[in-house]
């Protein structure tokens, strides 16, 4: 990835149109769970998304193994899929971006008060 690719997000927008195209040719079912899967990922993204990229095509990759081999969506992913995403980002205390930002004013808040106070 080149320094404009980078600024402009463009790769990004080719990863995700590419990650479309092959979703398009899954059965509806499994269609249907890699936008529950996609939809469970996000909180868990950095500001740009890009440390979601390798993780989502690798579920679309189980998605598409597992379609062309006719298991059943239940045998695959289970009755979660929340869950199964919050296992593939890192587990239950995984730091979604809301907690980051969240950390980060409190920082910031804590800094400008003991400038007041201080």
């Amino acid at each position: 990835m080149n320094f404009w690719e980078k600024v402009t997000g463009s790769d990004l927008t080719r990863d995700w149109k590419a990650f479309a195209s092959r979703a398009e040719a899954l059965p509806d079912d499994y269609r249907e769970a890699w936008g529950q899967i996609v939809a469970h990922l996000f909180p868990y993204g950095d500001v740009t998304g890009r440390n979601l990229t390798p993780i989502t095509d690798s579920a679309l990759g189980l998605l598409e193994v597992s379609a062309a081999d006719g298991q059943s969506l239940q045998e695959v992913l289970g009755d979660d899929i929340q869950g199964f995403c919050t296992a593939l980002a890192g587990g239950a205390g995984a730091r979604t971006q809301r907690d980051r930002w969240r950390e980060q004013l409190n920082r910031n808040v804590a800094r400008k008060l003991n400038r007041l106070g201080g």
